[in-house]
Order: C-alpha cells, then sequence, then structure tokens
C-alpha cells in the first residue's frame, strides 16, 4: 500500500502541475537514446551533438544484471529545425575484449506547443554483439512517449514504453525534478552551472528479465545467482507492478557548444522476480557532449 501511495502523490503532482499551466527536463543515463528525448526543452534550430559517456553500471528500467558492468557509449544526435531527430549510440563494456557490445539507433519527433508543455515520441532499435551481456539484450525495439508540464518551481514528467522483440513489455515512468542554474561567470560571461536532482517510479512488466535468465541460464548457474521462476513459484513477470524508485543528482558545467556533467543516482529495485536479486545501488555517470549549431 505505500508503494502505491507514492504512485497516487506522483500523480497527483502531475495533475496539479497541468492545472496550474492552465492558470497562469539519462542508465541509469545511456547514451544518445536518453540524450535525445531529453532535447525537449532546447529552443529548436538544426544541431548535431556529439558526446561520450561513462557509467559505472548498465541499467535498464530499473533492473541490472547479475554482473557490474561499467561501460562508454559514443554518440551523436542530429536535430533538426522542424523537431524531427536522428541518433546513433555504440557501447562498449568496459574489461571485455568486444570492440562494441551494442549498437543503438533511433529517431522521433520533439513537440512544444506551450512554453509549459513538451514532448517527444520516438522508435528506437536496439542491435547486440552475439554475447548479448547486458540485460537489455532481451528485448530490441522501442516505442517512447514521453510527456513533461514545466509548472515552476517543478517539472512533472510522465513516459510511456513499449518494448517489443524476444520480450514484450510495458513500461511508465513517472518523475518530479526541480532544475536551477547559476547566474553564470564561472570561467567566462557565457558560462554556468546547473542543477536538476530528480525523484522516480518505474511501473511496468518484466518479461524482459524472464528471457534474460532463461538465455543466461547456464551462466547464472555457474556463478550461483540463477533463481527459478514460473508459476510455480508463484513468480508473474507480465504483471503490472512497481519496478524501481530513484533518486538521482546531475551536475553540468555548460557552455554554447559543450556541457560536462556528472550524475549520482541511488536506485531502489522492489518487486523483483526470476533469476537477477536486484539490490540497492549507487551509480556514477560521466558524459560530455559538443554541439554543432
Amino acid at each position: 500500500m505505500k508503494y502505491l501511495r507514492i504512485l497516487l502523490l506522483l500523480i497527483l503532482c502531475n495533475a496539479a502541475g497541468q492545472a496550474m499551466a492552465a492558470v497562469r527536463h539519462s542508465l541509469v543515463y545511456k547514451g544518445a537514446y536518453y540524450a535525445a528525448k531529453d532535447t525537449d526543452t532546447i529552443i529548436r534550430k538544426q544541431s548535431l551533438s556529439v558526446g561520450i559517456n561513462y557509467g559505472s553500471d548498465a541499467m535498464f528500467f530499473g533492473r541490472t544484471g547479475p554482473i557490474t558492468y561499467p561501460f562508454l557509449s559514443t554518440d551523436v544526435v542530429y536535430n533538426s529545425k522542424l523537431g524531427f531527430f536522428v541518433y546513433g549510440s555504440a557501447l562498449r563494456l568496459i574489461g571485455y575484449r568486444t570492440f562494441v557490445d551494442e549498437v543503438d539507433l533511433g529517431g522521433g519527433y520533439l513537440y512544444h506547443p506551450t512554453k509549459k508543455f513538451s514532448g517527444s515520441i520516438s522508435y528506437n532499435r536496439f542491435i547486440f554483439n552475439k554475447e548479448e551481456r547486458i540485460i537489455e539484450s532481451a528485448t530490441s525495439n522501442d516505442i517512447n512517449w514521453k510527456n513533461s508540464v514545466d509548472w515552476k518551481p517543478f517539472k512533472s514528467t510522465i513516459i510511456f514504453d513499449y518494448l517489443f522483440g524476444k520480450s514484450s513489455d510495458f513500461f511508465m515512468t513517472v518523475s518530479q525534478s526541480r532544475y536551477f542554474e547559476t547566474k553564470g561567470n564561472i570561467f567566462s560571461d557565457v558560462d554556468y552551472l546547473s542543477f536538476n536532482p530528480t525523484v522516480s517510479v518505474i511501473v511496468g512488466t518484466q518479461n524482459f528479465v524472464e528471457r534474460y535468465s532463461l538465455e543466461h541460464e547456464e551462466r547464472l548457474n555457474i556463478d550461483n545467482i540463477y533463481r527459478l521462476g514460473g508459476g510455480s513459484t508463484g513468480f508473474n513477470n507480465g504483471r503490472l507492478n512497481f519496478l524501481n524508485y530513484s533518486f538521482k543528482v546531475p551536475v553540468a558545467y555548460n557552455t554554447p557548444h559543450y556541457t560536462f556533467e556528472l550524475t549520482y543516482k541511488y536506485s531502489i529495485p522492489v518487486n523483483v522476480e526470476g533469476a537477477l536479486q536486484n539490490k540497492h545501488e549507487s551509480f556514477l555517470n560521466l558524459s560530455l557532449f559538443y554541439v554543432f549549431y
């Protein structure tokens, strides 16, 4: 019941934000997939963004794999004046001989009908090498729909994801964030620091966990972390349920063309089913993006 109360509170905050707007902006952050979806707060203009990212572990909708996978990724995002965007991302897991472990490709449309309301809709394709180490390799396609209301002093965001391929899942992510920045003059007249603390909750199914565990049963048995699922033990990965609560604090140094961001995230997975015994975990992400206008 306490989880239900938390979700209801977040939904009510979203509704309140929309009502106030009528009266009067990463996993775990992972590459251009999230960068593209977060560009709805940028003034619409033609641009090309190139970035490099480091993450302490790969997370996928509130779940991590049985092994910690720090990674590096490179990203390219193109935004058109009309609001359309395309992106590509290549990810490599640190400590393995493989040159590329995952390639993400996608595109979509950004809309900003009012000063307070913005959103995006996109399609994303995940391509993995034959090792398929990370947990998101249990699926391959994502249709994403994001909507945000900036009702000051907070921003309310709700994101719907439908994933399909090897497994099919639905997710709803609700978050509240508070963006603020310094007045500049850090090292020059045009640079500044920005902060965007965010609280999020993820509700969804987790068939991807079952699919991953079945495809990696031998490896999980060797590591002594496999836990049998199925009806006999009461697991139901197709049931809509709370999956994760998280709190993150991104701190960014910004200039007109490049941004360096450090993000700390604390994740609390709940209702963990199947083979993966997720626990509370801290994540650290570093990213550097350069924007060509």
